[in-house]
């Protein structure tokens, strides 16, 4: 049954994925339709931020009163309402108003999930549910891109996702009676009281691991987003190459979680970090170096392939580093940093780059690596071993 479960986790981060990229696929279709802004964008992506902020928050007290299946299916509920709701919006504020749904159900999603791999599963499940999770973000721009096209509107895309998402509701529903109580649910039925997010604040080594999550998601997402713009401003690739080999980062990620899985139980969670982080500041470092264009490409290959284990394995470590007992509510407050991060640190790297120019991306990249080590290292030093 085990083995089942698994792959019905596998499938639903395939389906987490599908949603994530696809207002940036249909962005530009959205606004020659409705004559916005292209800044506006970023409004749903804050609204959708702020609701997974909230529900990952709030994960911990969820999954105590309704068990980490039943979380997971309603979530992935209200993810597929909010989806049939932006395939059949008309007008700006109905997309935010769906934002806030999608971002509840999103954060909760990831917080129950990523928690009960942690607990139940070995390290190289958990790089490969986020080899899944890559394969769906990339499918759904993929599936919004023939949406338009073959000349339908930009909402089919999104009702084709939001069947996909039922179809993922209707499996978790089925396969409710196959997920197993993770301790604190256990305390829950047995009378105890369950460690809360506060408490889990208190707990040695916490806050350093959720700075180190804040980070990495600053690094991902950053690297992400201004690679093609660094290339292009900076090494004077031509736009198209530069645009096609930014995508490089995204597969370095993708294809490296596929690979950690084969080797994360041979070398450990916190080997596989540090090498991770080797390797993103090694990509870092060859950016910043004067070689010709190959240099920033071989770079971003780096950063990517650096970044891959990294994220799976900070999780895969949360129920050892901090105790079973305590890890939903960690799994948590390590969410809601890793969205605050992933949120603010791009747009204040374009704010420091209008003020001064590009060339800080490959120095903000090394940086915000070398202080994710350091707050690791950090972390096993202080909490059991």
């Amino acid at each position: 049954m085990a083995s089942v479960l698994i792959a019905v986790i596998y499938l639903a981060f395939v389906s987490m994925g599908l949603p994530d990229a696809l207002l940036g696929a249909a962005w530009p279709s959205i606004q020659a339709s409705w004559g916005l802004p292209v800044s506006w964008a970023g409004i749903v992506t804050f609204l959708i931020a702020g609701g997974t902020v909230i529900s990952s928050m709030a994960s911990n007290r969820l999954i105590q009163r309704f068990g980490t299946g039943w979380v997971t299916a309603g979530s992935t509920a209200l993810v597929t309402l909010a989806l049939f709701g932006f395939s059949f919006a008309g007008a700006f504020w109905q997309l935010c108003l769906l934002a806030l749904p999608y971002g509840l159900g999103a954060g909760s999603i990831d917080a129950a999930l990523n928690n009960y791999v942690a607990l139940h599963y070995k390290s190289r499940q958990m790089s490969w549910i986020h080899f899944f999770w890559g394969v769906g973000a990339t499918a759904g721009p993929t599936i919004m891109g023939w949406c338009l096209t073959g000349g339908a509107a930009w909402n089919s895309g999104y009702r084709i996702i939001g069947f996909v998402q039922l179809v993922m509701t209707v499996v978790l529903v089925l396969t409710l009676p196959l997920w197993q109580k993770n301790p604190a649910e256990q305390d829950k039925a047995a009378g105890k009281t369950p460690v809360t997010e506060r408490e889990a604040l208190r707990l040695p080594g916490a806050k350093a691991v959720l700075t180190a999550f804040f980070c990495y998601c600053a690094l991902e997402s950053t690297a992400g987003l201004w690679a093609s713009s660094y290339m292009v401003a900076i090494r004077g690739v031509d736009v198209e190459k530069a645009a096609s080999w930014a995508s490089v980062f995204y597969l370095g990620i993708t294809a490296g979680r596929f690979l950690c899985g084969f080797i994360a139980d041979h070398f450990g969670d916190r080997t596989m970090v540090r090498m991770g982080q080797v390797l993103a500041a090694a990509g870092a470092a060859l950016m910043l170096l004067p070689l010709p264009e190959l240099g920033v490409f071989a770079g971003l290959l780096l950063v990517g392939l650096g970044c891959a284990p990294i994220y799976p394995c900070l999780l895969h470590q949360t129920p050892k580093n901090f105790g079973a007992e305590n890890s939903q509510a960690l799994m948590g407050l390590q969410m809601a940093c890793a969205y605050v991060g992933s949120t603010l640190m791009p747009p204040l790297l374009g704010v420091l780059a209008g003020a001064v120019n590009l060339m800080l991306y490959p120095i903000f990249l090394l940086c915000i690596t070398v202080l994710m080590f350091v707050l690791s290292e950090r972390v096993n030093k202080m909490v059991r071993s």
